[in-house]
């Protein structure tokens, strides 16, 4: 059964010291969190005591204004950044479409690039050899996949990417918006592979500027504000306070 906790989870940045001229350090505040002070160096506190829980069944949508630290909550979740304080833990495997393409090597081919990504998955190197036709075939990049990825247009290499990350059902699905796929002949087929892997997750965890695809898609909602929690809760409840502030926000009450 597949589940998510944080307790208490902080991240923070290193930036730059504190002699720094003050308009570097307005310009760093904008990035997000909030900027800190400790021992001479300036720290952007992009998550701040972030307590949470997810089990089976929960899809939550992550909502805040640009530099809330939505990016980085959803890095936490799929395990590229530690924490510096709290602790994270996650039962079930979790499947992340923020870095799609990380892990793979631009001089090694397609086929190459298939087992080193499926293997960075978790699966092991015979697991990644079984599943690579299926996954050459969902790509429809044919012979290009006998050639080094550094040859490939950018929408042939998120092809290749997204063909690679859809192919193992996880548990836990981290999503940063809805992702696009390239090709527009592509996207179709695309959306039947989302659709069925969101469908078989126990858990989805989804950042969308997006109100109607939160609503549509979430029964919880976690809304960041300067890298800390403002607010959690049933979807429409906390869609309904950030849409109220922000339109506060515009008319400057």
């Amino acid at each position: 059964m597949a589940n998510v906790r944080l307790d208490n989870v902080s991240v923070d940045f290193p930036v730059f010291t504190s002699r720094t001229r003050s308009v570097r350090t307005a310009l760093f505040s904008r990035l997000g969190g909030r900027l800190a002070t400790h021992d001479n160096t300036v720290v952007v506190k992009a998550l701040q005591q972030v307590t949470l829980e997810l089990s089976n069944g929960d899809r939550l949508g992550v909502i805040g204004h640009n530099g809330a630290g939505k990016t980085t909550f959803l890095r936490v979740v799929s395990g590229v950044y530690p924490p510096v304080s709290g602790e994270v833990r996650i039962n079930g495997k979790v499947s992340s479409f923020t870095d799609i393409t990380l892990g793979m090597e631009p001089e090694a081919t397609g086929w190459q690039n298939i087992i080193f990504r499926c293997v960075f998955l978790g699966l092991s190197f015979a697991e990644a050899r079984e599943l690579s036709p299926a996954i050459g075939e969902f790509s429809e990049l044919g012979e290009y996949l006998h050639l080094p990825v550094r040859t490939y247009s950018a929408g042939m290499f998120v092809r290749l990417a997204f063909a690679i990350a859809t192919a193992v059902q996880p548990e836990v699905v981290v999503m940063d918006e809805m992702i696009g796929t390239g090709d527009r002949s592509f996207v179709e087929k695309a959306k039947r592979r989302m659709a069925e892997l969101l469908g078989k997750a126990d858990i989805l965890i989804l950042a969308s500027h997006n109100e109607a695809i939160i609503r549509s898609f979430c029964n919880k909602v976690v809304w960041l504000e300067n890298g800390a929690v403002r607010m959690i809760g049933a979807t429409e409840a906390v869609m309904e306070a950030y849409s109220g502030n922000s339109q506060l926000a515009k008319v400057g009450c």
